[in-house]
Formats: C-alpha cells, sequence, structure tokens
C-alpha cells in the first residue's frame, strides 16, 4: 500500500499520508515523497489548489522515531540528512504557487504541526489539534514552527504553545483565526472540497502574485529554517535528547540535565 497517495479532483491535488497505523507519522522516504507530490503539482499549469491530508483520522504525528531508528541504526552519524530532507517538504509548501490547504483531523503534532502552518488556509474537524511537542524529548521545533506560530498567533501565544507543548484544540485554534472552516469530522473532506472549489475559480495569477508578496513581507523563512537547522542538529546530539527519547519509549518522565 502506497505511504503518499495522490488524487486529482477537478482543479485541485490532494496529496494525502497514508499511514493510518502510525497516525501518519513521518520517516526521510515518506518526507521526500510527499516533497516530490507538491513540487509536481506546483509545475502542473492545470492545478489551481493543493490539499494535504492524513488518512484514517489523522493528520501527522510528526516523525516516526520507532522506525526511524529501527531501518536506519546509524542516524546519529548524519542527522544533517534528515534534516535537510524535512526541510525540502517545508520548502515546497512554501514555494508551491498555487493556494495549499491543510485538511487537518485528530492530531497535527511535531513536524506534523510545523507542515499545517506552513499552509496557506487550514480547515479542521471539531477533533483536530496543533500541539509543537519537541520540548517534551529535548528538541525544538525544525519545520519553520518557530517562524510560522509567532507570526499567526502572537509571540506570548507562541511561546506558551512551544515551551509548555501544550494542545491548541481546533476551537481554539479557530477562535485564534487559524481556521477558515471548523466542521464534524465527517463534514471535513465535503467543506474541504468547496474551499478548494472557491480558489479554483479564481486568478491563479494574482494568487502566485499575493503569496508571493505576503510571505517576503513576513520576513526571511530561509534564515528561520537555517536557525532551526544549526540549533536542532546541537540537540539532536545532546545527551538530554537522549533521555527524552528513552523516557518517551519507557512512558516515564524524562530527567533533563542540560547537557
Amino acid at each position: 500500500m502506497p505511504e503518499v497517495t495522490i488524487e486529482t479532483v477537478g482543479r485541485t491535488v490532494i496529496v494525502t499520508l497514508n499511514r493510518p497505523e502510525a497516525r501518519n507519522s513521518l520517516t526521510k522516504q515518506v518526507v521526500k515523497e510527499l516533497a516530490a507530490s507538491i513540487e509536481k503539482a506546483s509545475a502542473e499549469p492545470d492545478v489551481r489548489c493543493v490539499v494535504l491530508t492524513g488518512a484514517g483520522g489523522h493528520f501527522c504525528a510528526g516523525a516516526d522515531l520507532r522506525r526511524t531508528f529501527a531501518e536506519d541504526p546509524d542516524i546519529m552519524d548524519h542527522l544533517d540528512e534528515y534534516m535537510d530532507a524535512f526541510h525540502s517538504l517545508i520548502r515546497a509548501i512554501v514555494r508551491c504557487p498555487k493556494p495549499t490547504i491543510a485538511q487537518m483531523d485528530g492530531a497535527a503534532v511535531g513536524f506534523g504541526a510545523d507542515m499545517a502552518l506552513a499552509c496557506d488556509l487550514r480547515i479542521a474537524s471539531t477533533s483536530a489539534y496543533l500541539q509543537e511537542k519537541f520540548v517534551n524529548i529535548g528538541l525544538m521545533p525544525d519545520g519553520g514552527g518557530t517562524f510560522w506560530l509567532p507570526r499567526l498567533i502572537g509571540t506570548a501565544r507562541a511561546m506558551k504553545a512551544m515551551l509548555l507543548s501544550d494542545k491548541l484544540e481546533a476551537k481554539e485554534l479557530d477562535s485564534l483565526g487559524l481556521l477558515c472552516g471548523l466542521v464534524p469530522p465527517e463534514a471535513l473532506k465535503a467543506a474541504t472540497m468547496a474551499l478548494a472549489a472557491r480558489i479554483e475559480q479564481g486568478p491563479p495569477l494574482a494568487f502566485a502574485a499575493l503569496k508571493s508578496a505576503v510571505y517576503g513581507s513576513l520576513g526571511d523563512i530561509e534564515a528561520a529554517l537555517k536557525r532551526e537547522r544549526e540549533g536542532q542538529l546541537r540537540l539532536l546530539k545532546s545527551a538530554d535528547v537522549i533521555e527524552g527519547v528513552m523516557a518517551w519509549a519507557q512512558k516515564r518522565t524524562p530527567d533533563f540535565k542540560g547537557a
């Protein structure tokens, strides 16, 4: 079964993370497939909108640590390759000249949260939530979260969400203005496609120019990704991260030493 599926409805391309058994968590290969799918949709002249979603009741639960360590026991020797692969996905989303929609159901956690934040629009079910959970294992957001969250919800709320790894439930996401629709889970796909249909009728050249102007005025996302890359690579080599991952695997509270 493919772990990333592509569907075209009208002039909208739907890119679906298809790992429901793992809450659509990410591996290096899945990230590469997602980035390639979005880049392909970006280059298609007939495509007007790109939807990013997850199968089976969740958007994306972040990186799949268990499978990653199982498939690549030597991951610590080439962490930079993983970081670059994950950042290629964020770049694909941000650079897409078509409006992008995150169709959020269930968990959007860690890098999954950053993916949703990188999209132009978000529509969610009442069971959706967003959580920057990196600090729980001694890490920091590394998919542009430190760039997007302060700009989208303000510095104070962003620091609270990131430092305390607080969940932002769907109702709160809506009240903060992050969503353009909040519906029951069973109505999510129809609501998303109705939104995509509106975009399909819009002016693609104006949309592309508008996106470029807005994101250009926000600051340098590339500089933010570089800062996150450098910080995360340092953290990934720390004893605190080893403790954080072990505590997560053993389902206990980590004992961070600051080393």
